[in-house]
């Protein structure tokens, strides 16, 4: 029954996994023909950047799946930060950045965002949540979750700070709340990932105690 579950589980993360590669096709392929398309800009985006990691981890935890009965270490480590990366960007988005017009006029089309800051997210946590066949992992699994937003956030900063250009607005030192919001922000970010991946290990350990039991 479990191994059933497992394949049907792993054939669910092939298809997120092509609906992420089909949004990022389709949202690039409407930028270029509206003639607005800045790969430097586009692909700065953290949703952009961890929805290319989704498509690796996606594709490959399904293929997995139907290989093992149980996904490796690594490959849980990656996914439960996977998983806090996704909760993140729905959160963010849905919070802050929904409804934000575009400064150049350009309306992207719905369902791609959709797809990447509600559906997939929403996939992401419930497969987390509700899948039993992860490794047990341990509690360090939260340092390599948070590792590369901190990452991200210091490259974004220093490009912004050359630039002038931030992907998102809550970012911008030059904002309404100055520097102090984008400190409070950045540090709000980064504690709800560290508690995101730390319910993440704590699921593995309670999925594998009922096992035992």
């Amino acid at each position: 029954m479990i191994l059933r579950l497992r394949h049907i589980a792993g054939a669910l993360s092939l298809v997120a996994g092509l609906s992420v590669l089909a949004s990022i096709v389709w949202q690039v392929t409407d930028q270029v023909a509206a003639g607005r398309f800045q790969p430097t800009e586009y692909f700065a985006y953290f949703t952009i950047q961890t929805a290319l990691i989704n498509i690796v981890v996606l594709i490959v935890g399904g293929l997995l799946a139907f290989r093992t009965p149980i996904d490796p270490p690594l490959y849980s480590a990656i996914r439960a930060s996977v998983f806090a990366y996704a909760v993140v960007t729905g959160v963010v988005y849905n919070l802050l950045l929904r409804g934000i017009p575009n400064d150049d006029g350009y309306v992207a089309p719905p369902w791609p965002n959709e797809n990447l800051h509600v559906w997939i997210p929403i996939y992401i946590a419930l497969d987390w949540l509700l899948n039993p066949t992860r490794a047990r992992l341990q509690w360090r699994t939260m340092w390599l979750a948070v590792s590369f937003p901190l990452i991200w956030v210091g490259v974004t900063m220093v490009r912004g700070a050359i630039t002038g250009w931030y992907p998102y607005p809550f970012l911008e030192p030059f904002g309404p709340s100055g520097v102090p919001g984008v400190v409070q922000y950045v540090v709000g970010i980064a504690v709800l990932i560290i508690a995101l991946a730390a319910l993440a290990v704590a699921v593995t350990r309670l999925h594998h105690r009922v096992a035992r039991r």
